[in-house]
């Protein structure tokens, strides 16, 4: 995290808009959308399916561009950058955590965990290190060595979430991160990153129908006809 852009919110969204060509015109799915999110923050979306939130999501993460409008993360302007940049970018700053957990199957828990820090070009010891000790953090001492179809959804989840967090990034976007889950399952996958929030003082965007989640962050805001509002909860 750069110091010098210590006092700059770690996310800000600036009139971002985001439309799609349709037969009869254009679909405007997030209309002037502004936002800031502090450092060590926990925010959720909420709204109807449908309405936005994922695409807001990944035009936060760098994953998709707005039509118009400013999207920065640590002070640096996303859209200013090459697909490269960005790329790194995301590997710097960024976590990812989805409905799915995307492991790739053929590794190991393990591996898997320590694949951002070997983009990174840290040394195979020392990224294998420290994935066992964040997957021990989060109770997976004992599943190191195994790859996904060995584990529980629970446990894949839980470990998509330390592989997410890895590298502590500056934010992490969670894309219905329980939404996969039975809800006692759900439950424990959440506590676990909301502890990881807390440690690594990693801001925290979480798109969610589940309002139990919901209501655990420091804001929720509603995504309602493309612009975001505080929700009542």
């Amino acid at each position: 995290m750069n110091d010098a852009n210590h006092n700059e919110p770690v996310l800000r969204c600036v009139a971002v808009t985001r439309s799609f060509p349709q037969a009869n015109g254009r679909l405007e799915v997030l209309r002037n959308v502004e936002l800031e999110v502090r450092r060590g923050e926990r925010l959720s979306i909420i709204g109807a399916s449908g309405s936005g939130k994922t695409t807001l999501l990944q035009i936060m993460g760098g994953l998709d561009e707005p039509t118009s409008g400013i999207v920065t993360i640590d002070g640096r302007d996303i859209s200013a950058l090459d697909e490269a940049a960005r790329g790194l970018m995301r590997n710097e700053l960024i976590g990812f955590v989805y409905q799915f957990h995307h492991l790739l199957p053929e590794f190991t828990a393990r591996e898997n965990v320590a694949m951002p820090l070997l983009i990174r070009r840290i040394p195979v010891a020392e990224a294998s290190s420290r994935a066992a000790r964040l997957l021990e953090r989060v109770g997976l001492g004992e599943r190191l060595d195994h790859k996904p179809a060995q584990m529980s959804g629970g446990e894949r989840q839980r470990a998509a979430v330390a592989r997410a967090l890895i590298t502590r990034p500056a934010l992490v976007l969670a894309d219905e991160p329980t939404g996969n889950l039975d809800g006692r399952t759900g439950a424990r996958v959440f506590e676990t990153m909301l502890e990881l929030n807390r440690e690594f003082g990693t801001s925290l965007v979480v798109v969610t129908h589940d309002m139990r989640i919901a209501r655990q962050m420091d804001r929720v805001l509603t995504l309602e006809d493309g612009a975001l509002a505080p929700a009542q909860v």
